[in-house]
């Protein structure tokens, strides 16, 4: 098993909104001193949506970083002192406008654990119940309804190409 690496010091670069990046002096195990940049991030929750029709609910929104429009499932950040399972019912209000009667865990994992701390909580949502959208931006989201059957081709064609719905979405489909 690798020994753990000592931090010997830290220094705060860069301060965000979204994120934070420091970076640590470390000390390996065998003794050699180096660097890692990390890039803080608060811990987020995922979510499979899945209507009363064995719809998958889905959204495409434009993401900056890639320029481009992803299909993917409902997710967001979990806000200081909120259980994961509270911010699973605010993420679904403020993406898709609904409130769902059950939430169960499916795991989680790490997103990118070589230079990042971002953990995501996944969970399964159904008994949904129409509400209202909450939050401002909503605009550019578009609600995808897609029947479950439908996903593990989409993943294989890449139409779903980000790494927390794969993710999730495998994982959900292994319950199944």
């Amino acid at each position: 098993m690798p020994k753990q690496e000592k931090k010997l010091a830290t220094r705060q670069i860069y301060q965000g909104r979204a994120v934070s990046l420091r970076v640590d002096t470390i000390e390996k195990g065998c003794g050699v001193k180096s660097t890692r940049e990390v890039v803080e991030h608060s811990d987020c929750v995922a979510v499979v949506v899945i209507d009363d029709r064995d719809n998958v609910l889905l959204v495409r929104q434009f993401r900056h970083p890639v320029q481009k429009s992803l299909l993917e499932i409902p997710a967001g950040g979990i806000d200081p002192g909120e259980e994961p399972v509270d911010s699973v019912r605010r993420e679904l209000q403020e993406e898709i406008g609904y409130l769902p009667r059950k939430i169960e865990s499916l795991g989680g994992f790490y997103s990118i654990p070589g230079y990042g701390t971002e953990y995501l909580h996944c969970f399964v949502a159904t008994e949904l119940v129409p509400g209202r959208l909450l939050a401002e931006d909503t605009e550019d989201i578009e609600l995808v309804r897609v029947p479950l059957d439908e996903i593990p081709r989409l993943i294989a064609s890449g139409e779903i190409c980000d790494a927390k719905s794969i993710a999730a979405l495998l994982m959900f489909l292994s319950t199944q």
